[in-house]
């Protein structure tokens, strides 16, 4: 099967040129100059106009499945993301049971063989005791490990000083750390108890889960790290004070990295009295100062990634009182529409968003033949269309728990053809149902 692309805007590794891109199977094959391939494609398309950059890699998202698929599953939430351009991602252990094991692991493995529209790998949660699994990993297998320093499902919870510096010192891959202090949220959640019951303001989420208590537990796992000389990757930095505790070196040449999440670039704290329980996440959404530091720390450097922490609930579960509405909401179908706008914002380029989004989720976690528009790579792309707005609403929404924070949002760009190993799975707000698209992620360790 030939797929050609043809008078495509190809934004890739920092430059931006029109190109032919022709596809064969689930390969890039040719990548030319417009005009200069007269192969006969099976498929045309005609992107003149349209920007062409490499599939979105998610290294932070909840799926849901197996145990809460009331939520969201894998069938439902990988449609979404191919929606998003988002051609690969990587799944949080927090599900029930907690994935803890490599048989777990495993188990979900084999229900994304059959059921994910895009590519697709697995974190082992880490736990105090666990450290055997952990150092039975196979690197190429294995996006990495999930270490949660603050209050999870489960028994997830790391909360013991020698498993931790074991863990990091004996993981053969990297392991990425949720960071909040239990401690200090557990004593600011009481004295706001005492004060309001279980009806607490929302907006008092960043004061309860605070910038001390991301501080403190991400500063800790940092000083560990570079005691142990493990490879430590900080997920959805939020606060300007975390900043400090990362490196602008060379992605190549870091052993501590850090990831910040789209809502923390687009909300800030004086939207709790708009979307209240609905932009509820933990490390929660803090003040406007945090939010443009998170973007020139992106742009400086220091932090190297973006991505999502997509975690469904339903509406009913949400629209409740703040110690009763769970943390997290749907944002996988939405990411790249939300950097693009920032990009139209003049916050940063395009090409930053690639960056950020493609190039160095791959390289970080060193993934197989994909993050880049490159010949010989699989051809995980998406066709986006600059000219064209979107309009949030519940109807084009893909979540299983069918609603996003983001509804009522117009964005001036619109996700046009969706690549996955050079299937075609999203075009003009359609899915293209093809079982086969997603495969395992490799890694090159």
């Amino acid at each position: 099967m030939l797929t050609l692309i043809k008078n495509a805007t190809v934004i890739n590794e920092g430059t931006t040129k029109v190109c032919d891109v022709l596809i064969e199977n689930e390969k890039i094959l040719k990548i030319v100059d417009t005009g200069n391939i007269d192969t006969k494609a099976d498929i045309i398309i005609d992107a003149e106009g349209l920007l062409l950059l490499p599939g979105i890699i998610d290294d932070q998202v909840h799926f849901r499945e197996p145990g809460m698929t009331h939520k969201g599953d894998i069938y439902s939430e990988s449609r979404a993301a191919a929606a998003g351009g988002v051609t690969s991602f990587m799944e949080m252990p927090n599900t029930s049971p907690s994935t803890i094991s490599i048989e777990l692991l495993n188990q979900k493995n084999e229900i994304a063989s059959k059921n994910s529209l895009v590519n697709y790998s697995f974190f082992l949660g880490a736990t105090n005791d666990n450290i055997d699994e952990i150092k039975n990993i196979d690197p190429t297998e294995i996006a990495g490990v999930k270490m949660f320093l603050g209050s999870s499902t489960g028994n997830l919870l790391v909360d013991n000083i020698q498993s931790i510096e074991n863990i990091l010192a004996n993981s053969p891959v990297i392991v990425a750390a949720h960071c909040e202090d239990d401690a200090i949220i557990n004593k600011n959640l009481a004295e706001y108890k005492n004060k309001y019951g279980d009806n607490i303001p929302v907006k008092s989420h960043p004061s309860i889960r605070s910038e001390d208590a991301c501080y403190t537990s991400s500063s800790n796992a940092v000083r560990i790290a570079k005691k142990t000389g493990g490879k430590l990757h900080v997920f959805h930095l939020s606060t300007e004070k975390e900043i400090s505790l990362f490196s602008d070196k060379p992605l190549s040449e870091k052993n501590i990295t850090a990831e910040v999440c789209v809502h923390h670039l687009w909300f800030n704290d004086t939207d709790y009295d708009k979307y209240g329980t609905k932009i509820k996440w933990n490390p929660a959404i803090k003040k406007e100062t945090d939010r443009l530091a998170l973007i020139k720390a992106l742009k400086d450097g220091k932090i190297d990634i973006v991505a999502t922490d997509h975690a469904p609930h339903t509406i009913e579960e949400k629209d409740n009182v703040y110690t009763k509405a769970p943390s997290g909401a749907p944002m996988v179908q939405h990411s790249l529409l939300v950097m693009l706008e920032l990009a139209k914002q003049n916050y940063f380029s395009v090409s930053d968003v690639v960056k950020w989004m493609c190039h160095n989720p791959a390289d970080l976690f060193k993934i197989n033949l994909r993050g880049y528009i490159r010949e010989n790579y699989f051809a995980d792309l998406v066709l986006v269309d600059p000219n064209t707005e979107t309009l949030v609403t519940k109807e084009n929404i893909l979540y299983k728990c069918g609603w996003s924070p983001l509804e009522g949002t117009k964005f001036k760009n619109k996700i046009h053809t969706t690549f996955v190993n050079g299937k075609i799975v999203y075009v003009n707000g359609k899915i293209i149902d093809n079982h086969t698209a997603g495969e395992k992620l490799k890694f090159n360790r």
